[in-house]
């Protein structure tokens, strides 16, 4: 090889070296690793499932008016009654669940000591009265959305059925009644197949006209109920 290849060569090298230079050098990219996003799964909830409930209901109140059952002539009042006492429950219901949603019927018995009673002075005479709500039958339709996989809330809107002992001026004049239920809950899964509710109500038995010893009186029987419960699943 002679003188004249050598700087040629050389010559060559030192074009590329600088080109590089020129350039400069560019690291590969690297692409960034997005991490896949957990989705928490909704737990089941549908089906059929069993329960019981053990409430307190307060808040009810029936002012009693006395009418003169002869003339119509309204007397007086003798009172309000102020309803409340613990109650206790058996239910059973059928639920069915789309994405989050939950919703189903609900049948429910209870029995308790809702009572209150009041008394007054109508035309010189002492009058009382009072009412006991000895038990209630009832339908609910109960519609939730599941919050967490293990926790739902719900509004509840349905009918009742319930048997009032009512007694005026020491007669009794009980009677059966239909009303309307509303309300809202929460319950929380504690094992696959238990879960445990708590509740709130308001029960509305509307107007009655009942008629003892001469007189008549409109009852209206309401009350608030806070129910503690545990259901089982099938």
């Amino acid at each position: 090889m002679n003188v004249k290849h050598l700087t040629m060569m050389a010559a060559s090298l030192a074009l590329g070296a600088g080109a590089a230079s020129a350039g400069g050098y560019t690291p590969p990219v690297a692409e960034p690793v997005i991490a896949p996003v957990a989705v928490e799964p909704v737990a089941n909830w549908a089906g059929g499932y069993a329960g019981v409930t053990l409430g307190y209901a307060f808040g009810g109140s029936d002012r009693v008016g006395i009418t003169d059952v002869a003339t119509e002539t309204l007397l007086g009042d003798i009172g309000e009654m102020e309803l409340d006492g613990v109650n206790g429950g058996v239910r059973a219901g059928y639920r069915w669940q789309r994405d989050n949603w939950v919703f189903g019927p609900e049948l429910g018995y209870e029995i308790g000591d809702i009572k209150g009673d009041t008394s007054g002075v109508i035309g010189g005479t002492e009058l009382g009265a009072d009412a006991k709500v000895k038990n209630m039958l009832a339908l609910r339709f109960k519609t939730g959305y599941v919050v967490r996989p293990d926790t739902m809330v719900y509004g509840i809107a349905g009918w009742g059925r319930a048997d009032i002992d009512y007694e005026v001026a020491g007669e009794d004049v009980g009677y059966d009644t239909d009303g309307y239920i509303v309300g809202l809950g929460v319950e929380k899964q504690l094992t696959d197949r238990m879960s445990m509710t708590a509740e709130y109500e308001y029960a509305n038995f509307g107007k009655e006209r009942l008629e003892a010893a001469g007189y008549t009186t409109e009852a209206t029987v309401d009350y608030s109920n806070i129910k503690l419960g545990l259901n089982f699943r099938f």
